[in-house]
């Protein structure tokens, strides 16, 4: 993520190249010049005329941050996005692209990128001068027009900006020629977008470098003022911790920024579960119900006063939990041969197992980490099996336990082998019940929707059990 000029939310590729090779051709197709943010906004008002979504893949923020962006694009303003870890301002900066033209025209071999019909730089304006009709034109993918900068603190003006080219000046031209400037990421972006993660941390004479970019448009390097008339969005992201304390954006540079959006966990259960299954790669089925145990893991973390909340946590935690769990049934599945690997509630112990480094806990908490960390892990679950186990009985299955039956599963015990050791309970249809209210088809789904009663109703002091790290018995 530190350098890339590419996005992976734009999409493919929809149509061909349009068949214009000079600017003379060009011209007779009728193409009109427009200005970057006049594309944008063109675009962005076009899509809510039509009722088509311009933020594809972006869940909890339609009645909070898209208003705001969406204002703040219409507007023309550059924009920083503050949030914590994990909030999706990466993937917020990166959708912007799809606003872009499908295709626009660039000079070809122009270093800046410019359009043909506004060359910017001398060497662009000797050869448009020269050829005239005959300048050559290629054309460039909106992916190609994103350029994106983790702000690092050893990132330096060169790099944004650029720099005295030694090679060019080495050839013979004088060092006032502005043609011996090798130009950074900033100038290259020339009619796209330009993103800055984490801004606070970039040092503040950095920072200095940017203002006449953004506010006079041109680019001092060196001594050298050359006036380019850049056509750039420039877009940022920061923590508001490093905002206010390890770093900071400093005072001009905040000012140059139009807009200031907040970002934000998802509000809505539904939209954490959303966000867990589209960026989830997972090697194994997951039920519907282990999501949104981890969903409401993650956010019953995101409550507690034993979890420094000032570092957030990420949507990434349960994301990183459900593969996890998948992988703990593939796992499983390979070893003894299941047929499907399904994930099941034994899984879940797993995940925190591994997941625990990814919180930051309050400093009075040393010690009970792994407390914590179990105790909300049984809250969610409670919460799940009283969502979607509500109005079923399960009396009989803890009336079995009770009289001396014991269920045993475990991280490698198999669904077959668990549903096997299951007590008899006559002629009730309890497990098809339990099974039927989670949507439990085969063996895996079977068994993972049953171990969730079980858990239930442990949680509930109805049965005990016992972990010795390998097996787990209700009994």
């Amino acid at each position: 993520m530190e350098f890339v000029t590419a996005t992976p939310t734009a999409g493919p590729s929809s149509s061909p190249a349009p068949e214009a090779r000079t600017v003379g051709q060009l011209r007779a197709s009728g193409h009109q010049l427009r200005s970057l943010r006049t594309e944008i906004r063109e675009n962005l008002l076009d899509a809510l005329r039509e009722g088509r979504d311009p933020w594809p893949g972006l869940h909890g923020f339609e009645h909070t941050v898209v208003p705001q962006l969406e204002r703040a694009l219409i507007a023309g303003h550059d924009i920083v996005l503050l949030g914590e870890r994990g909030q999706g301002k990466t993937r917020l900066l990166r959708t912007m692209v799809g606003l872009l033209d499908e295709w626009t025209p660039v000079i070809e071999g122009s270093e800046l990128g410019e359009h043909p019909y506004d060359p910017i730089i001398h060497a662009s304006q000797r050869r448009a001068a020269e050829l005239g009709d005959e300048l050559p034109v290629v054309w460039r993918h909106r992916d190609e027009r994103y350029a994106e900068k983790l702000a690092t603190p050893d990132t330096s003006v060169a790099d944004l900006i650029g720099d005295v080219d030694p090679m060019k000046v080495a050839e013979g031209r004088s060092l006032g020629d502005p043609e011996t400037i090798h130009f950074g990421l900033v100038p290259r972006s020339h009619r796209g977008i330009v993103a800055l993660n984490e801004l606070p941390d970039l040092a503040e004479r950095i920072q200095v470098s940017m203002l006449n970019v953004m506010e006079e448009r041109d680019v001092q390097i060196r001594g050298y003022v050359l006036r380019l008339p850049l056509d750039v969005l420039v877009v940022a992201s920061a923590n508001p911790e490093d905002y206010t304390n390890r770093g900071r954006i400093i005072t001009p540079l905040k000012d140059r920024f139009g807009a200031e959006i907040r970002t934000h966990y998802p509000t809505e259960l539904d939209a954490e579960i959303r966000v867990i299954r589209q960026e989830a790669d997972l090697v194994a089925d997951v039920p519907d119900h282990l999501i949104e145990v981890l969903a409401r893991f993650t956010r019953n973390l995101r409550d507690s006063s034993a979890v420094d909340q000032r570092s957030g946590v990420s949507a990434r935690f349960a994301i990183a939990g459900a593969e996890t769990i998948a992988a703990a049934a593939l796992h499983r599945a390979t070893r003894h041969g299941e047929d499907e690997a399904v994930a099941r509630v034994v899984d879940l112990e797993t995940a925190v197992e591994v997941l625990g480094g990814k919180i930051e806990f309050e400093t009075g908490e040393e010690g009970r980490e792994q407390e914590v960390l179990t105790h909300l892990l049984r809250t969610a679950t409670a919460e799940v099996v009283r969502a979607h186990l509500r109005g079923i009985d399960l009396g009989l299955l803890a009336d079995a336990i009770e009289n001396g039956a014991m269920v045993t599963t475990g991280e490698q015990v198999t669904a077959r082998d668990f549903l096997t050791g299951l007590p008899v309970l006559g002629e009730s249809d309890l497990y098809d019940q339990v099974c039927d209210a989670l949507g439990a088809t085969n063996d895996g789904q079977r068994a993972g929707a049953i171990e969730l009663a079980l858990e239930g109703l442990y949680l509930a002091r109805k049965v005990g059990k016992d972990t010795d790290g390998r097996e787990t018995v209700y009994g």
